[in-house]
């Protein structure tokens, strides 16, 4: 796929990323450059992959996620290590099933119709046609996973992991199985862990209820805010503070539950807020989590008035069959009918919805089965504060620590078919539980009629022994020998505690030891003006599209580029086209670099230290300038500091290598200093390309291979290529602050021309330096020829500080120098010293303007300090622009 010679010849004349990243990514399958050796004698780098949904479709987070895990596998393995990202996908219990199921509705059948076995199948089957799909979109964007090791979480290896895991927290008594009151959705039918519920603001009502006392001779009673009046058909009790003043007499006695003529107690508990409302508060062990703590502590009775699909049961008396919403209309007439709805007053209240389906959840009292985490996660927490795991950035670990410190038992059992069944038979003769990893034949009572539970678990539950059970847990593997824990964890903030948190616990209890030591959180992309993206919005950005209209390395470089730890990514299609032309800029720069390579050697040699006295200021200084790139994008690599990392890359390929030594290389390559500067020159040029190829290909993996390629570095892909390290040349340390300060000549004249609107291919005739420190007169009468060159200068002259200005110039004055360009033969000095005039006006005003501002001292006062900070900058700038305007036309009018 390489080419033996390098030549222009190699590349086509623009960058097409189409045919090249199609054809490179067939050849690093090919070559086998992805595959983990876990016997090679290297340090160990491991990365598993979030594995996405086997439902999904590639969306710019996994775009993200995915780009920032490449980047540093790549950079890994030309570092030297032996590197393993293990891939994979996700069986998403309930997406999967809704999406087989909606499939099956659209044939006027349901799973019921087919039965279990039938269904499972059908899914399977699904899986197989359309599961692939996402592991092919990950590829488009150049993903080097190791996809022979690729995993799917029911493979029967992973399904036998989850077995044992259950059975040795069960046997441990971390999992046990209780009636509780769960969340969960009426339209899915299965519970839903605290996490999997969304939490949104709705507008809503405050409705008073008036309860009256049992006793025959009172007929007053008690006043109670709730905003679910269809669960007051459930009430067991009315609790109050024990320290209420206002209330605390009233517990020993009952009131009667409206509608249902049932009596109950008013009794005391801690959970009631005393400021809230009358500081009496319903009790519904059913149908809300708080209440059912109450009742467990009371011993009180749970009436279910709402059934699994949110209607209501038989409990509920004559609003049996109806919705629960329209049962809460029903009931609020009802109770204003008997005089007993006090008020219904606005309110706006946090409401629980399936993150699935988006129906809101019922709290429902059903038989589940947990994991007991407190004792897990207290390992988790300790890991974490030695320092075993690391958060990046740091903010993370604080939120972790909250969540971790006030976690419940998880629930992991759901309603649905598909999925990792319970490990778990009910004997129908005893009614003993058999907890097995296989399938038992008889119960210890003797009786064969055993029946396996109809729930399977949770997907995070297989999710959360991804890092080992991929490896080949149970069983001892070399690649768990050699990759086991991980190095780091890239991913999303929304998974910390799905995911992250979950896999800390199962791996320090099963494999002893933390699944990885960092976890690197990235931020969400938004679009451009700091939103969300959503269909519903038409703000969504399809990384499929992107690619085919602009290639992945264009997606990949920009979505790097705008990753900064802790901030999020604001996002559109005018940023991709932005980087975009980054990739044009090196492919012709590089372009630039092989048409004069081509009357070099076949074998160019590095620059040697004796090629040195053949260079000159700018050879030294971009030699300088690339090692300390490649100092510095080994560190902000391995500090997870992607976006300075890529942009490292794009300021200096743009901003320096092309805007500046491509074009004062020129005349060396043109053969105008002779052969042995050209030579040199052509030396730099092979040695900077190669090491700007390999510091930009963890990030724009397909240009540079071709890039690679057409220069020929080697018979061998880039990918196996050395990471560079920095050159040490003797004394070129120096070239950077005398480069340094002839840049600042050269932009001087460059902006003075720019004053006189001067046009870029016209040559200025003369220019003249007065420098402060003599020193510097050999360092600019040896590089004046550079000036001339880069300013488009014909003449530039050099004088002491303080000489006789020249007659009719403009100037530009710092503290090492003085600049003038005499302009009277350029211009009609009238007409420029009336512009001049006329822009002086337009600054004054905008002067005046501004020190009003500042002179106001409601705005000084009230506005934000960086504002303030922002127009004293901009009335200096302004103020020293008017000086050097001021300036320039005294010394025009001078003659």
């Amino acid at each position: 796929m390489g080419t033996s010679r390098r030549g222009l010849s190699a590349l086509t004349k623009s960058y097409e990323p189409g045919p090249i990243e199609d054809k490179w990514y067939a050849k690093w399958i090919e070559d086998g450059i992805f595959k983990a050796d876990p016997r090679a004698d290297k340090k160990p780098f491991s990365i598993v992959i979030p594995p996405p949904n086997v439902t999904g479709s590639l969306h710019l987070g996994h775009a993200l996620d995915n780009t920032l895990q490449d980047i540093l596998c790549r950079a890994k393995r030309m570092q030297g290590f032996k590197v393993l990202w293990m891939p994979g996908t996700d069986h998403a219990g309930i997406a999967t099933q809704n999406v087989v199921e909606r499939t099956l509705m659209a044939e006027g059948k349901n799973r019921h119709e087919l039965g279990r076995e039938a269904f499972v199948k059908r899914v399977w089957e699904w899986k197989e046609e359309y599961g692939s799909r996402i592991i092919g979109q990950l590829k488009k964007l150049g993903a080097s996973c190791d996809w022979e090791r690729e995993r799917f979480t029911m493979d029967l290896g992973l399904s036998s992991a989850v077995r044992k895991v259950f059975v040795d927290l069960y046997k441990k008594g971390l999992i046990y199985r209780g009636k509780y009151l769960i969340n969960w959705c009426p339209r899915c039918l299965t519970a839903l862990s605290d996490l999997e519920v969304d939490h949104k603001e709705l507008d809503g009502k405050f409705y008073s209820v008036k309860y009256i006392f049992a006793d025959k001779d009172d007929s007053s009673g008690l006043t109670v805010m709730t905003t679910r009046p269809e669960t007051i058909l459930g009430d067991a009790a009315i609790a109050v503070h024990p320290r209420d003043e206002r209330n605390r007499h009233l517990v020993g006695r009952n009131v009667i539950v409206p509608i249902t003529g049932r009596v109950i107690p008013v009794i005391e508990d801690n959970m009631v807020d005393p400021e809230f409302g009358t500081g009496a508060v319903k009790i519904t062990p059913a149908h809300d989590p708080n209440d059912f703590l109450v009742g467990q502590r009371h011993n009180l009775e749970s009436i279910q008035v709402i059934d699994s699909r949110g209607i209501m049961s038989e409990e509920a008396g004559k609003y049996a069959g109806a919705d629960r919403f329209e049962a809460r209309e029903l009931i609020v007439s009802d109770l204003r009918e008997l005089g007993l709805l006090i008020d219904a007053s606005d309110h706006r209240h946090s409401v629980g919805h399936c993150y699935r389906c988006n129906t809101v959840i019922e709290p429902y009292l059903s038989e589940q089965w947990f994991v007991r985490t407190k004792p897990l996660a207290d390992a988790d927490v300790a890991a974490v504060k030695a320092g075993d795991i690391r958060f990046i950035p740091e903010q993370w670990t604080s939120t972790y620590y909250q969540w971790m410190e006030n976690i419940r038992d998880w629930c992991i059992s759901r309603q649905l078919w598909w999925g990792h069944r319970i490990p778990a038979w009910y004997c129908d003769d005893c009614g003993g539980v058999i907890v097995s990893e296989e399938a038992p034949e008889s119960c210890k009572c003797g009786s064969k009629n055993l029946r396996q539970d109809e729930d399977v678990l949770d997907t995070w539950f297989s999710s959360a022994l991804w890092p080992f059970s991929t490896m080949g847990w149970p069983q001892s593997t070399e690649t768990l020998e050699a990759f086991y824990p991980t190095t780091v964890l890239v991913t999303g903030f929304d998974i910390i505690f799905f995911w992250v948190a979950r896999m800390i616990m199962m791996g320090i209890e099963f494999m002893k030891r933390p699944p990885f030591s960092h976890v690197y959180i990235h931020a969400l992309v938004r679009d451009e003006h700091g939103q969300k993206m959503s269909k519903s919005k038409g703000n969504v950005i399809d990384p499929l599209d992107i690619i085919d209209r602009h290639g992945a390395d264009a997606l990949r470089l920009t979505l790097a580029s705008l990753t900064l730890q802790g901030r999020d990514i604001f996002l559109s299609e005018s940023r991709i086209e932005t980087y975009r032309f980054f990739l044009n800029k090196l492919w012709n720069a590089s372009r630039f670099a092989l048409m004069n390579l081509d009357d070099a050697p076949d074998a160019i040699e590095s620059p040697s230290v004796d090629d040195i006295r053949h260079m000159r200021l700018h050879d030294r200084w971009i030699l300088a300038r690339t090692s300390d790139v490649i100092k510095d994008m080994t560190d902000l690599i391995e500090g997870y500091f992607f976006g300075e990392s890529a942009r490292t890359m794009y300021d200096f390929v743009w901003g320096e290598l092309c805007d500046w030594y491509l074009e004062l290389s020129k005349p060396a390559l043109r053969g105008d200093e002779g052969s042995d500067r050209k030579c040199v020159t052509q030396k730099i040029l092979y040695s900077v390309f190669r090491d700007v190829l390999k510091l930009l290909h963890p990030i724009i993996p397909f240009s540079t291979e071709e890039l690679w390629s057409a220069f020929a570095y080697g018979d061998d892909i880039i990918g196996r290529g050395e990471w560079p390290v920095p050159a040490d040349y003797p004394g070129i340390e120096t070239a950077k602050s005398d480069m340094d300060y002839i840049q600042g000549i050269i932009r001087a004249m460059r902006n003075l021309r720019a004053e006189v609107k001067l046009p870029p291919q016209q040559m200025a005739p003369m220019m003249s330096i007065r420098l402060e420190d003599e020193s510097k007169n050999t360092l600019v009468r040896e590089n004046s020829d550079l000036i001339t060159l880069m300013a488009k200068v014909e003449n530039v002259e050099i004088s002491p500080f303080g000489s006789t200005k020249p007659p009719k110039s403009i100037s530009a004055v710092t503290g090492e120098w003085e600049m003038f360009f005499p302009v009277g033969s350029l211009l009609d000095v009238e007409r420029e010293i009336a512009r001049i005039e006329d822009e002086l006006g337009k600054l004054t005003r905008e002067t005046d303007r501004i020190k009003g501002k500042l002179d106001n001292k409601n705005f000084v006062e009230r506005a934000p300090a960086e504002v303030v900070e922002k127009e004293r900058m901009a009335l200096e700038e302004s103020a020293s622009r008017s000086l050097r305007l001021e300036e320039n036309i005294a010394s025009l009018r001078r003659g």
